[in-house]
């Protein structure tokens, strides 16, 4: 959960969303050590007076300035890969749940079971009960069993949507007519929040998304109670 005045990333809740964190960092390191780099060149050259002949014509320095980017563009692009490898392997998921986006709301089908499904409306602000948090509780949690592979199967019914949860690495494109994956393993149990991300009309900040990360064994009581109350 984010919280005011955060500068990072939210915690990691999944494996992937660690290695993104870990790539960030990485990259950013990179990029500080860089523009510390031009930063310095850029004084020097303002604030002193001496001056190499040799220097604008030079092989060896010619060379150095093509061969380095290229070997850190390749130190960037080798786990930038990797992680992308890593976000697109779905390896025997123990759970399929069909996420539709609606004008403005999610409903969630769980298609290994017969009849489990729910739509899942934000709670009104004058609905919510102290330690909810607005814009974002919904009255319906999408409930998954914790360290298990999650399929996530997203579609919309009518325009544009995007299923994301930042703490579990999740972004994925709801598009009408069109079915997308997505998959993630909730590495410890929490409730983690995320929104619609793509604008898809006046009501697109209203339509949140709640992911409750449980133990198998509560899982399973859950959707036993769901499958009763349907």
């Amino acid at each position: 959960m984010a919280h005011p005045t955060q500068l990072g990333f939210q915690d990691a809740a999944s494996p992937v969303m660690e290695e993104l964190l870990h790539f960030h960092d990485h990259a950013l390191m990179i990029v500080f050590l860089i523009s510390t780099l031009v930063l310095y060149i850029i004084i020097a050259m303002v604030s002193t007076k001496l001056t190499n002949k040799y220097i604008l014509d030079s092989q060896e320095i010619e060379i150095v300035w093509t061969v380095l980017p290229a070997v850190i563009l390749v130190l960037i692009a080798l786990p930038s890969l990797r992680i992308l490898y890593l976000m697109d392997e779905i390896n025997d998921p123990h759970l399929t749940i069909k996420a539709m986006g609606h004008q403005w709301y999610w409903s969630y089908e769980y298609t290994d079971y017969e009849d489990l499904g729910f739509d899942s409306y934000m709670v009104p602000t004058q609905d919510l009960t102290p330690g909810q948090f607005r814009l974002l509780e919904t009255d319906h949690r999408m409930v998954v069993p914790m360290e298990s592979p999650i399929r996530i199967l997203v579609s919309a019914e009518d325009v544009l949507h995007s299923w994301a949860v930042p703490s579990l690495g999740v972004k994925m494109d709801a598009v009408p007519g069109r079915l997308n994956q997505t998959a993630f393993i909730a590495s410890r149990p929490g409730v983690f929040y995320g929104q619609c991300s793509e604008i898809c009309g006046a009501n697109h900040s209203f339509m949140p998304i709640v992911v409750e990360a449980v133990p198998l064994e509560h899982f399973e009581n859950w959707s036993s109670l769901m499958l009763e109350d349907a």
